[in-house]
């Protein structure tokens, strides 16, 4: 029995995810906040490189 449950928790986690339209996220808007995510993180990088830049060449 307990052999049959390991069997059946492993397919059931082996198994892949469908998208489900009421409890998921769709995924145009997930598409949107990764690219969010991504212009802010190059946002704060460039303006940590500039600072530095500017401290380099002012002090």
């Amino acid at each position: 029995m307990a052999e049959a449950q390991k069997r059946l928790s492993h397919t059931t986690l082996k198994r892949r995810q469908r998208f489900h339209p009421k409890r998921d996220v769709r995924p145009a808007v997930l598409a949107k906040a990764n690219r969010l995510v991504i212009r802010v993180a190059a946002f704060i990088g460039l303006s940590f490189l500039a600072i530095v830049i500017l401290r380099a060449v002012l002090g």
